[in-house]
């Protein structure tokens, strides 16, 4: 079975792929590989998983001789019960609208607990890169023309705190190991407190009136791709893609300049930073050369607000992730580094005017 968008067929592949271990990993891969790229010589097929997921297997699939990576597929499986807070139809649905677009890399094929798309060439982000000016207006560039990509009709739902109470109901009330448990009570707050900040956060926000428009809400460095030769960024994995306040996807972005594995809470961006990223953006999103300092300074205001609310909202997520995630990552402490990069900030920000 087969979809037709924009001249390009996606297949639909009966398929699971176990992720119990790498050599199940490759045996289903090569499985998708049968039926997009029947051509292919098994014996001449390079497999290599990618690390920096932290929700789902990544797979990079080419022929031996491709060396500059023009036909290479990456193969993404779902994470252990992920379905549970990541609307899977739905994901692919935006997948599609964004290819028709040309925002998103070209999807080849939909099985069971995956996706195969093109592989994009380049390099991911790090704390380094994504201070560099070329670099980060380029991204900035990138996210004006992801939030105007898709038409939006003003009757849309931010998909904001719809998903911030499925991961609150989400969150165990008590670990089954008891290490974890111990660990969970140690790093991070309780359900209780979580709640409370979420109440106090929901009516803070809601009275900026941020557009809302369509956004990626899972910008950390790892799923931007930069090309040096051409001075471009490509975004991935976009199955948190949805119809959300303009000011979460940046905040959320900014958010991820401390990283995900060497943490730093001093790498957040500075107001200097964040101010000429804003100007680019503003400059695409709004179709002018001129962009006033009031306008840059209310949408500074705005996304730094929001940006309280990604930390609470991923420290929920590595909650759930603790309790039913198979990758080996220590969600746990994560989660209490988002939750203490909140309240380092919250006072601060929710002070801004």
């Amino acid at each position: 079975m087969a979809q037709i968008t924009n001249q390009l067929i996606i297949q639909q592949i009966n398929v699971t792929i176990s992720i119990q271990n790498e050599i199940d990993i490759f045996e289903g891969a090569q499985l998708i590989l049968n039926c997009i790229r029947p051509q292919w010589s098994k014996s001449s097929i390079q497999m290599k998983m990618l690390s920096g997921g932290i929700t789902n297997a990544l797979v990079r699939c080419r022929l031996e001789d491709d060396v500059d990576s023009s036909d290479t597929i990456l193969i993404r499986i779902y994470g252990a019960k992920s379905e549970l807070f990541i609307d899977r139809d739905a994901e692919k649905r935006n997948l599609i609208k964004l290819q028709e677009v040309g925002i998103s890399a070209p999807l080849y094929a939909i099985f069971n607990n995956g996706l195969a798309y093109k592989y994009i060439n380049g390099t991911t982000l790090t704390t380094e890169t994504v201070v560099v000016p070329k670099v980060y207006k380029s991204v900035a560039t990138q996210m004006a023309k992801l939030h105007k990509s898709i038409n939006n009709n003003n009757n849309n739902v931010p998909m904001l705190w719809i998903k911030c109470s499925r991961f609150l109901e989400l969150i165990p009330e008590k670990y089954n190991d008891p290490d974890k448990q111990k660990r969970f009570e140690t790093l991070c707050p309780s359900k209780s407190v979580i709640t409370k900040e979420l109440a106090l956060l929901k009516s803070n926000l809601e009275q900026l009136n941020s557009p809302i428009v369509f956004t990626h809400n899972d910008l950390l460095l790892g799923n931007i791709i930069y090309n040096d030769e051409n001075n471009s960024v490509s975004f991935i994995d976009f199955e948190y893609a949805a119809y959300n306040y303009q000011a979460f996807d940046i905040g959320n972005h900014f958010a991820e300049y401390i990283g995900t594995d060497n943490i730093d809470l001093s790498n957040y961006p500075s107001k200097e930073l964040q101010y000429d990223w804003l100007k680019e953006y503003l400059t695409v999103y709004n179709g002018t050369k001129e962009v006033s300092d009031m306008d840059i300074h209310n949408l500074y205001v705005q996304v730094n607000k929001f940006a309280l609310i990604s930390s609470v909202f991923w420290g929920m997520w590595s909650l759930v992730q603790a309790a039913n995630s198979t990758i080996d990552f220590d969600f746990i402490e994560y989660s209490g580094i988002k939750f203490g990069e909140y309240f380092k900030y919250k006072e601060q920000f929710l002070l801004l005017e």
